[in-house]
């Protein structure tokens, strides 16, 4: 797609040649890999935020994952895989604090040990280099761990993500406008996209690309397409350990594979301070950072998904026991303990949440895999949460891929 230029139509009363909503770090590397994959073609970035990053990418625990839960030959696999090499060299080239820790994968109950064997075999299905621990060997890489048996993955490390974000901004040469939420969308076939801001400014494009996060489904549906699945959000809650001391690196336990979240871990940051977290609590809103923070019109709108119920119906022990966990910091402690015995509940100190934007289908099918739609003079990314941050880049080239194809096709003769 190198050699699409767009100049001979510029006069055609667009403003830009692709216009991407959402300044995280998949709308930032999507506009970095489209201006490097053809230099000339004119991007801008609508983020409705006053700095980019502000909602999933500033808010996670930093951790470049390695791929090894994923499944083998999805695109999570795939992109994490490639994208945790590309991430750690990209810090490398711009300065970003950065560091390749590794980490355990730890079982504390025998009945976890099927399921951290059945990890190994998928992180070597998914050629990723482990190495397994019996319980004596734990504490030769964490002290103060306690469990039956782990898993070493070494490629997994930690950087800063808001500053990549920063970065891509800044190298893509793209237009980045802060503060300017879309609110109309008007797609015109054979024509391209026009976008209206809450300011009212009217922006014309050839190709919009759709990585607004939170929002994504309602930006789709703002653009006249049934995205087929709605964004529910959940919570993610943090704390911040007092006795960063006593872990080393990262620390994860046995996730069940029935649902697509990771567990309550331990992460040593690059700033050297300790994450425990997160937990998956329904959030009141889709920037519901906290059980205050409530929107009733998209409350309602989760609540009017079928998806939101069968989800509830057939997760609600799990459910329950995450509600506990984020009502009760006694109960999070007792959860914490399992991997890590000398912790108190005096050492846990509230830190930032975080939401995840978790794409759900009608029948409830929480959607595991990323999600890329394509539609006329549109591309759709629904479903990017972890591990969007270390797949970014190859994200952003698969959909500035497809986003320069539909460009090309446009400008034809």
């Amino acid at each position: 797609m190198a050699q699409v230029r767009t100049a001979s139509g510029r006069g055609a009363g667009h403003d830009c040649d692709v216009l991407v909503v959402g300044g995280g770090i998949v709308g930032l590397s999507t506009a970095y890999a489209i201006t490097r994959a053809a230099p000339g073609t004119r991007v801008t970035v609508l983020e409705k935020e006053p700095g980019p990053a502000r909602h999933q990418t500033g808010r996670n625990s930093g951790v470049i994952h390695s791929g090894v839960y994923y499944r083998p030959g999805s695109l999570k696999a795939r992109y994490a895989v490639r994208g945790a090499a590309e991430m750690v060299k990209f810090c490398a080239e711009y300065g970003i604090p950065h560091a390749v820790t590794g980490k355990l994968i730890v079982a504390t109950e025998r009945a976890e040990l099927p399921r951290l064997h059945a990890l190994v075999q998928r992180a070597r299905e998914n050629g990723i280099p482990v190495r397994e621990l019996g319980a004596a060997q734990i504490p030769e890489h964490e002290p103060e761990v306690r469990g039956l048996a782990a898993i070493h993955v070494g490629t997994t490390g930690v950087c800063d993500y808001v500053a990549v974000a920063r970065q891509l901004a800044h190298a893509s040469g793209a237009e980045i406008r802060y503060g300017a939420e879309v609110r109309h969308v008007d797609r015109r076939p054979g024509l391209g996209v026009a976008v209206r801001t809450r300011s009212g400014d009217v922006l014309r494009a050839r190709v919009m690309v759709n990585c607004a996060g939170l929002h994504c489904d309602e930006i789709a549906r703002l653009t006249g397409d049934d995205p087929g699945m709605r964004i529910v959000p959940f919570r993610g809650e943090y704390y911040e350990l007092a006795r960063p001391e006593l872990v080393r690196g990262l620390v994860y336990p046995v996730p069940d594979p029935a649902f697509p979240f990771l567990g309550v871990h331990l992460t040593r940051g690059i700033d050297g301070g300790v994450h425990i977290g997160p937990n998956a609590v329904p959030a009141l809103a889709r920037e519901g950072y906290g059980w205050g923070v409530v929107r009733p019109r998209e409350l309602g709108a989760t609540l009017a998904w079928p998806g939101s119920w069968r989800i509830a119906r057939r997760h609600w022990r799990y459910g329950a026991g995450e509600l506990r966990r984020s009502l009760s910091k006694a109960a999070f402690t007792t959860a914490v303990r399992r991997l890590l015995p000398a912790v108190t509940e005096d050492d846990l100190v509230a830190a930032p949440a975080g939401v995840r934007a978790q794409a759900v289908l009608a029948d409830g099918t929480l959607v595991d895999d990323f999600l890329i739609r394509e539609a006329a003079h549109t591309v759709h990314v629904l479903n990017a949460p972890s591990p969007a941050a270390t797949a970014s880049l190859p994200i952003g080239r698969e959909v500035g891929r497809r986003a320069l194809a539909m460009l090309e096709e446009a400008v034809r003769p």
